[in-house]
């Protein structure tokens, strides 16, 4: 086969600009492929971080393509080449130069701090939403959809207190609801993650996190976690619904009616197989749950016996059971073999035993305590997250003829 022939030293390759120009296409061919739900979701609080994303970046880019531009410009002006350049080798200060150069980024950083101080506030996850969207307010007597959230090895439980049903791997919300969701984990620290309606937020064994948004739209999303948690973090995956108010009532009949999903009720007994590490988990429904059994959880208690995180914190705020509550250290411990000596420890308690225990439980009722409520009530006007209209501290606010005695005092407590 004849070779093709040799170009001569210095020639171009025709072939060189067709090659960039499909290499060109396949790298916007694989950009176009890329999911942008976080700047486009279906709920308002996840548009609110989107816009807060995009308004930084704008800001950032008043400073960036400015410097980007001048570094090339410099570069081509006095280039050696360049023989008309103006040289001032003694130039060493200009004093309108300085201004500019530190009164931009100074303006950027009080912009960029003003967002980040409101949009701290009014999208702090433990905040109720003030509203639906960005023209409809949430009504005053509106209730929020609440959803118990438990990760596990590796899957995902949702619990519907309201509705008391309990799902695996699915999150079904109505349109146009505020919803409230309260997570905790099981073993390890997750992260709790629907990007097409709101940002990430942990979720940790013996603690509760809160979470308040709204979908807008209906549609079929992805919720993930977004922290790794061992082997099976990459399939810890959940379908998240959002349906109107008629196909959810419908949907959460069909779960207490027994769909083919249905796995009967979720009680302890059934938690405790559920919790056990498991990968790519089908959706499983349960048609009835435990009413205590989400504080069960939260309070580490699930297991028949096993002293609660709150209880053994009231032993300690009556001063602790002395060298009696030694063995209570094992009925508290949650590490994966926390659970196997507490039950090696009471399954089979001698008569020293049974008396520490009886002095225990005389003290606690066995039952799972409950996470305060840290939700914090959304604003009527959020300008008052901006510091409008607020009066000024007492301390300093007295006229000078006024009698201070009018006035209740600030007392300290430290």
């Amino acid at each position: 086969m004849p070779r093709p022939p040799l170009l001569p030293p210095g020639a171009a390759n025709p072939a060189r600009p067709t090659v960039r120009i499909f290499a060109a296409l396949a790298l916007s061919g694989g950009l176009s492929a890329c999911n942008t739900v976080v700047l486009n979701p279906a709920g308002d609080v996840a548009q609110q971080q989107g816009d807060l994303v995009v308004m930084s970046t704008i800001l950032m880019l008043i400073i960036i393509l400015p410097v980007m531009a001048l570094t090339v410009f410099f570069a081509w002006k006095y280039r050696a080449s360049n023989k008309d350049a103006d040289y001032q080798p003694d130039w060493d200060h200009s004093t309108q130069l300085e201004l500019v150069i530190w009164a931009a980024p100074l303006l950027i950083i009080i912009c960029l701090g003003a967002l980040t101080w409101v949009g701290t506030h009014i999208l702090d996850p433990y905040r109720t939403i003030g509203r639906i969207d960005a023209k409809t307010p949430v009504a005053h007597d509106a209730r929020p959809l609440q959803v118990e959230v438990v990760a596990l090895d590796w899957k995902w439980l949702f619990i519907y207190p309201e509705q008391g049903i309990a799902t695996v791997n699915e999150l079904v919300v109505p349109q146009g609801r505020p919803l409230q969701f309260k997570i905790t984990a099981s073993s390890v620290m997750n992260s709790f993650f629907v990007p097409a309606m709101a940002g990430q937020i942990y979720a940790m064994p013996g603690m509760e996190t809160r979470l308040h948004a709204v979908m807008n739209r209906t549609g079929e999303f992805t919720g993930f976690s977004a922290n790794y948690s061992g082997a099976g973090f990459s399939n810890m995956r959940f379908a998240t619904r959002s349906v109107t108010d008629a196909d959810f009532a419908k949907w959460v009949s069909g779960v207490k009616a027994g769909s083919r999903n249905n796995a009967g009720a979720l009680d302890r007994a059934t938690y405790l197989k559920l919790e056990k590490p498991s990968e790519k988990v089908p959706v499983i429904h349960y048609a009835s749950v435990s009413p205590d059994l989400y504080g069960a959880i939260l309070d580490m208690c699930v297991e028949p016996g096993k002293m609660c995180m709150s209880e053994m914190m009231a032993l300690d705020a009556k001063g602790g059971l002395g060298k009696a509550g030694i063995r209570n250290v094992e009925m508290l411990a949650y590490d994966k073999y926390g659970r196997e000596a507490s039950a090696k420890a009471n399954a089979n308690p001698d008569a020293a035993a049974k008396r520490e225990l009886a002095w225990v439980r005389a003290l606690c009722k066995q039952e799972p305590g409950q996470a305060p409520d840290t939700t914090v009530k959304a604003p009527a006007n959020p300008r008052t997250l901006t510091g409008a209209g607020l009066s000024a501290p007492q301390s300093v606010a007295w006229d000078q003829g006024a009698d201070p005695a009018a006035h209740s005092p600030l007392i300290s407590r430290n």
